[in-house]
């Protein structure tokens, strides 16, 4: 049967992966052959360009793809400059007749992808984009009233009633395609100078076998008892499965349903279960809101927050910098960010209270912190990051009351009572070392004393 098209680019962004991509699975539908590209264009996040420890990641991650292309007859074809100049001249090369790519939800890549397709269809080149990261798009789920969702819980009643089925499309086992010249993989830069990120590697396997293996190993040791564990940032009742959902090495559709297969098996107890898809249902509700609310990653969704008596940065620099550093003299907030230095992630728990000491005990505005883990973290995500935040903050959707002001002492007690995860990784914080910067009772008050200013404007 002839295909529709003689050849086709499959544009690779925040895809990485074989199983379950449905441009990829499309393009070996209706074409002769399959280009698989990926282009390394500076300016096309805006404001948002991958932060460092995202670099590195995006690095082994395009390594690991290009290594599983090349077992199925492939390359992947790397490019380095403007998007909307490359992909052309991409298409002209390979004599291709369309670009199939998988959406991304942020607003400068909406925009861009809007752009990218005009300018495409213009040269009489189809196109065709397709979801490959999420349950549900963002602008398919809204409130009686057709209002995107600000609260999670009927977001998550309205989702849970659209999931997916239990099918995914295997990887293939052959790519025909034809070969193009590429630029080097090291010629992107993504890889820092010094090797900061050395370390990093002993605890995560970018690429989508390191992902596969990550949700197997979630599956035999980690789901049952989730509810319950997920808490503990010294016990390993997580997923981990972040940066592996950011990057594309797996799919939300991939996890549904082996999660799914779990529960029908009788594996996992289906409170563990349901608990762990509600969290993953968070990350949707993050891109609802980005979506819908595109100013967010800088602004407070609440308007009210705008006039909110943050200290001066000439006032607070010491302090910022003794948060990063994981020098502040609070054990579980010290322990959390020098996991961050090391691992390049941190247990979520625990970001919780490392954001609530920075914008409520130290009075530092909540987009420092947000700038900070963007850098830092491999799984920064622009929906997930910018919802964190602001729910700390008390600015945002769904978010924390304003006098909700997590005590780093009484978490430690509660969630790291043996002090395990403290002595792993700041054991001097835990000795007192450091005296603290700032006094937790003192610094409380005036957090809710500058919260309760805010509330009478």
């Amino acid at each position: 049967m002839e295909k529709e098209h003689r050849c086709v680019l499959v544009w690779f962004r925040r895809d990485l992966r074989l199983t379950d991509n449905p441009a990829l699975t499309a393009a070996l539908a209706s074409a002769a052959t399959v280009v698989p590209v990926y282009v390394h264009d500076a300016d096309a996040d805006g404001a948002w360009a991958p932060g460092a420890a995202s670099r590195a990641w995006l690095h082994h991650s395009l390594k690991a793809l290009d290594g599983e292309l090349q077992g199925r007859g492939a390359r992947l074809v790397i490019r380095r400059g403007a998007t909307r100049e490359v992909l052309p001249a991409l298409v002209s090369e390979a004599g291709a007749t369309a670009v199939f790519w998988n959406r991304l939800y942020e607003p400068a890549r909406i925009a861009g992808d809007r752009d990218i397709a005009q300018t495409l269809r213009r040269s009489g080149i189809a196109t065709a984009s397709f979801n490959a990261a999420l349950w549900a798009e963002p602008s398919t789920l809204g409130t009686a009233s057709g209002t995107p969702y600000r609260v999670f819980t009927p977001f998550w009643r309205a989702l849970s009633a659209v999931l997916p089925g239990p099918t995914v499309e295997s990887a293939p086992e052959q790519i025909p395609t034809r070969a193009l010249p590429s630029d080097a993989l090291d010629s992107l830069g993504l890889q820092p100078r010094i090797g900061w990120d050395l370390g990093f590697w002993r605890h995560w396997q970018p690429g989508e076998t390191g992902a596969i293996t990550r949700l197997q190993t979630f599956l035999d040791t980690g789901l049952r008892g989730y509810r319950e564990r997920r808490d503990r940032p010294a016990d390993a009742g997580i997923s981990r499965l972040s940066p592996h959902l950011h990057f594309g090495e797996i799919g939300p559709r991939q996890i549904l349903a082996v999660i799914r297969g779990a529960q029908a098996g009788d594996q996992v107890p289906e409170a563990d279960a349901e608990h762990f898809l509600r969290e993953l249902g968070w990350r949707e509700f993050a891109h609802h809101l980005l979506f819908h609310y595109p100013q967010t990653p800088t602004q407070p969704l609440d308007p009210a927050f705008a006039q909110f008596p943050w200290r001066k940065s000439r006032d607070y620099a010491d302090d910022l910098r003794a948060w990063q550093r994981g020098e502040t003299g609070v054990p579980l907030v010290d322990a959390g960010m020098r996991e961050l230095w090391a691992t390049g992630w941190m247990h979520n728990r625990v970001r919780m209270v490392a954001a609530s000491f920075l914008t409520k005990n130290l009075l530092i505005p909540w987009q420092e912190g947000a700038r900070w883990f963007w850098d830092a973290l491999v799984d920064a995500d622009l929906a997930n990051n910018t919802l964190g935040w602001q729910w700390v903050a008390g600015c945002g959707a769904d978010a924390a009351p304003y006098f909700r002001i997590f005590n780093p002492l009484l978490q430690a007690r509660k969630f790291d009572p043996g002090g395990d995860y403290v002595r792993r990784w700041a054991p001097d914080a835990g000795r007192g070392v450091v005296d603290p910067v700032a006094d937790l009772a003192a610094t409380r008050q005036r957090a809710l004393d500058a919260y309760a200013q805010t509330r009478r404007r």
